[in-house]
């Protein structure tokens, strides 16, 4: 039997890597996931946070590298990690002319769950996504948040030690998001581990560590304080104006600057001192003809923190590519 004890970490990777001919979507990856904790794989679209996922559960052999999930090895033993592992993949996976009790009976029986525990499971699922007289509801009638509750729902139904969550909230409105994380703390609770892949950097805030992952390679890992106090260069200035599309423009390409980005409707200004260059934005964005209606020294987003460091990695690259 493998080792799963309290303080056996619930993943394991060492330099995980797979290409696909002349492409490497996952490039040496290293990173312990503790049981028990929620452990967020940050990055944008096409950085390989899916292609981790899937060589974890099995679905995919790794060009180099090792991983055990639970203690077991991810080429050698993937019937037995999936016997132990919930999985909810970044499509909607469920099916859309089943009712919701049709649906938790299909899952239930792939995953094997004895007729008398999967009712019992069943229930206790359906009312941990809160859809208790909605059963014979048919889940294409359900919206984005009940269905998604309801797919975590169908993850679950095997009771499994492990879940990965792909992309679970993308397309979702905040509230339901917000609701969604509620039920993955109570899964904590529990006693379960996460594994959850976003692009939503205020996602991040969520989780007990995470791992920023770009262009197949692991940027930055930690809690999301130590990432915020330890990869962060410069300060930040959130900047109010009347045209913020138009003041990035005006800002963006200046020296003095380390980043200038869009929030929201909000621009953020990135460099050492900031303070002292309220002077010089307020005048380049007078010549640009944009009223600024107010300025604010913020402590830095996970958001500020992944754009910094990609960029500070995209001019090591190019002063190495130059140097060569």
């Amino acid at each position: 039997m493998p080792n799963t004890g309290p303080s056996t970490p619930a993943i394991v990777v060492d330099n995980l890597t797979k290409r696909f001919g002349d492409f490497t979507a996952v490039d040496h990856v290293s990173f312990r996931v503790q049981q028990g904790e929620i452990f967020g794989f940050l990055g944008p679209n096409g950085s390989g946070k899916t292609t981790t996922i899937r060589m974890l559960l099995g679905l995919l052999l790794p060009t180099e590298g090792h991983a055990r999930v639970l203690g077991h090895d991810i080429v050698k033993e993937t019937e037995a990690i999936r016997r132990r592992v919930g999985y909810m993949s970044q499509k909607f996976s469920l099916y859309e002319d089943l009712t919701v009790r049709e649906n938790l009976n299909f899952f239930g029986r792939a995953y094997n769950v004895p007729p008398r525990l999967l009712r019992q499971r069943r229930r206790e699922v359906i009312e941990m996504a809160g859809l208790v007289g909605r059963e014979r509801e048919l889940t294409r009638n359900l919206s984005g948040g009940w269905r998604q509750r309801l797919a975590l729902g169908a993850a679950i139904l095997h009771d499994p030690d492990l879940l990965f969550l792909d992309e679970p909230t993308a397309g979702v409105d905040p509230i339901s998001r917000r609701r969604f994380w509620d039920l993955l703390y109570d899964l904590v609770d529990q006693g379960k581990t996460i594994f959850v892949t976003t692009h939503y950097m205020d996602e991040a805030e969520n989780c007990h560590r995470l791992a920023f992952i770009h262009n197949g390679r692991i940027v930055a890992m930690g809690t999301p304080q130590e990432i915020k106090r330890t990869q962060m260069k410069g300060e930040v200035m959130e900047i109010e104006v009347d045209r913020p599309e138009q003041a990035v423009r005006a800002l963006k390409g200046r020296a003095e600057f380390d980043e200038v980005a869009l929030y929201g409707k909000r621009v953020h200004v990135v460099a050492d001192n900031v303070a002292d260059l309220e002077p010089l934005i307020r005048r380049l964005l007078a010549e640009a003809g944009i009223d600024v209606h107010s300025t604010l020294i913020i402590p830095p987003s996970l958001e500020d923190v992944f754009i910094a460091k990609i960029r500070r990695q995209a001019i090591a690259i190019r002063q190495t590519t130059v140097s060569l």
